[in-house]
């Protein structure tokens, strides 16, 4: 359940998650690699110029959108919105996108999405998503709190056992 919204808080923006720019190069130099046989043979190369424009077309289509309403999801023919009451998670398969596991039992593929990309959904999501890092973070410093808190008692103990200490030797020196 999110957090209630208030009069005070900013409404999350929509995040959209795309694939990096720099793929536009990898379309450039697929380009250049596929200019060399069409340049060699014309004929029966020519139609490897469909190639680069296909990886246009991918990197520029591909997109998750992330809003406080739900997730839309633009992969290489179709769209889909998915509300976040019909989202049961996340799975984050090795090198691969993420996958979305709905409430039915399917899973959608989200492109462009990995793991690190999980704070950005936590924002986006408006609290309905949990960041890991930033759980992990708080964990971190509770745990730090908690210790330095050990070590102060401690340190407040073991100057009262000092002292403690040092009143029962002197009787035992004057003892002698």
């Amino acid at each position: 359940m999110p957090p209630a919204q208030s009069s005070h808080t900013p409404k999350p923006l929509r995040h959209v998650i795309r694939i990096s720019q720099l793929a536009y190069m990898a379309c450039a130099f697929l380009l250049f690699a596929v200019s060399f046989p069409i340049f060699g043979w014309p004929v029966a190369f020519s139609w490897l110029l469909i190639l680069p424009i296909i990886a246009v077309y991918l990197v520029a289509r591909l997109r998750t959108t992330v809003s406080p309403d739900g997730l839309d999801v633009r992969s290489t023919f179709s769209k889909r919105t998915l509300a976040w009451d019909d989202v049961k998670g996340f799975r984050f398969p090795k090198r691969s996108w993420a996958r979305a596991e709905l409430t039915d039992g399917t899973e959608v593929t989200l492109p462009a999405v990995s793991f690190v990309r999980l704070p950005e959904i936590a924002i986006a999501s408006g609290g309905r998503i949990t960041d890991p890092y930033a759980s992990a973070a708080e964990a971190f410093a509770a745990k730090e709190a908690e210790e330095e808190a050990a070590a102060e008692s401690e340190a407040e103990s073991g100057v009262e056992s000092d002292n403690a200490d040092n009143g029962s030797v002197q009787p035992e020196e004057k003892r002698q």
